[in-house]
């Protein structure tokens, strides 16, 4: 589809396919939607073909085009040359051979292009490094590094999406270098992260490269070989970190259910909290008394100064802030948890506090996660009932109170919070006939109580 569109709209110029997409297809990957094309057009030559097209980056030739499903980038083959901070290039050559552009690129798997006529060009052997799962750099990794500073955390991240493994050159080079990441900024830092934190082989990294994590998260030192001398676990703080995220992964491979990148980061921060608030007891036992409220400033804090947007910090701060609080089987239970975080989010909790405990001691663990998935069968319940959990589901609303002498104000709001908590708590149906009738009975004595 592609080079059809190619050859029916450019009278002349060479093109190939490159990078992640052509590495994708011989990883035989479904729903290829980003295509990068280098090409010997210029950016300039190519807008005359493509009227719609929008630039990029014109300095560096670039322009971007949508067709059907695609999004194109078109990027005139280039040679760069004195990288002067870790990312951008002093100098650079527009050419017209795919062999020498493949040169600038990071890693062999994404060094390979590809054109109808001439077929795949792979200067680097990266076709031998996708057989073998292998993370290696275009030539010397101490220039690719220096180049691009963004590239040590890139080929972590290529190596968590794909179940791949750093060549250990490669490797060894990056746990020398990660430090230039430090000349990064926060809004490329956390792109790279988020992908890592929701690719399925996030706990071998965390693992492997806790030492880049801890570079711009400094906050996780702290649970390194932290002890919890505590009956219900087996791990330090940071172990158990581990095997946690490894636990939600499994989870979502065991139930074909993709990966949530704010489910993730709430399993990954929910103990950040614990070194720095616990008490040992007189027979040695630690524990960790508000480590929820703690981790979740914390949490707070670090998606703040990572520029994460504001929805998901939220979400993030409030899954560690609940993580470790009571819960209770049966339905006026499920519907307050609803009332008071929503149905996804109750979802999300309750995925982070059964990869918690299945990171534990197996102290009782069976029966901590049948008592989960109890609370799940009910929460199912109750969806399917359509209980009431929210004001919106309420059988009467502040227009009805209006009707029987309430006047507007906030006096309409908390008998209607009153009756939302009677309906849960089941002390009254959710009819409308049942709740006025209480309303005007207690009106008198100053709303319900």
């Amino acid at each position: 589809d592609i080079f059809k569109f190619i050859n029916n709209t450019f009278p002349y110029g060479e093109f190939y396919i490159v990078g992640g997409a052509t590495r994708d297809f011989l990883l035989k990957k479904q729903d290829i939607h980003d295509i990068d094309i280098a090409t010997s057009l210029t950016s300039a030559e190519i807008k005359e073909y493509l009227k719609d097209a929008n630039y990029r980056f014109e300095n560096l030739g670039i322009v971007n085009y949508s067709l059907y499903k695609y999004h194109i980038t078109f990027a005139t083959m280039r040679k760069e040359n004195d990288y002067l901070d870790f990312r951008h290039p002093s100098k650079i050559e527009f050419i017209t051979s795919p062999l020498i552009d493949s040169y600038r690129r990071d890693f062999t798997i994404n060094a390979m292009a590809y054109n109808d006529e001439v077929g795949l060009v792979d200067p680097f052997n990266g076709v031998e490094d996708i057989k073998y799962h292998k993370i290696q750099c275009v030539g010397k990794p101490e220039d690719r590094f220096a180049e691009d500073a963004l590239r040590i955390l890139r080929a972590v991240r290529f190596a968590s999406q794909l179940n791949f493994v750093l060549e250990p050159n490669t490797s060894y080079v990056l746990h020398k270098m990660y430090r230039n990441l430090e000349s990064i900024s926060a809004e490329r830092i956390n792109s790279e992260f988020c992908k890592i934190a929701a690719s399925s082989d996030f706990c071998v990294q965390m693992v492997l490269y806790s030492d880049v994590l801890s570079l711009f998260i400094p906050e996780i030192k702290d649970m390194f070989d932290f002890p919890q001398n505590n009956p219900y676990h087996i791990y330090d703080v940071w172990g158990h970190t581990i095997h946690a995220v490894e636990a939600y992964f499994c989870d979502c491979e065991e139930d074909l259910n993709p990966i949530d990148l704010i489910t993730s980061l709430a399993v990954f921060f929910h103990d950040i909290g614990k070194p720095h608030c616990y008490q040992d007891g007189e027979d040695g036992i630690r524990h960790f008394k508000g480590h929820g409220r703690v981790g979740a400033d914390m949490t707070d804090g670090i998606m703040k100064r990572l520029r994460f947007d504001n929805d998901t910090r939220e979400k993030v701060v409030q899954l560690v802030y609940y993580h470790d609080a009571t819960f209770e089987v049966g339905e006026k239970y499920v519907k307050r948890w609803l009332n008071k975080i929503g149905e996804e989010q109750f979802r999300r909790l309750l995925n982070v506090r059964r990869a918690d405990i299945k990171a534990q001691a197996y102290i009782e663990q069976d029966s901590r996660l049948q008592k989960i998935d109890n609370i799940e069968n009910i929460l199912e319940e109750v969806l399917q009932k359509d209980e009431c959990f929210s004001l919106k589901d309420l059988a009467i609303n502040g227009k009805d109170l209006i009707e029987i002498g309430y006047k507007p104000g906030k006096e309409i709001g908390n008998t209607l919070n009153c009756l939302l908590q009677l309906v849960i708590e089941g002390a009254y149906p959710n009819e409308k006939s049942e709740l006025l009738k209480y309303v005007k009975m207690t009106k008198e004595k100053n709303g319900c109580s």
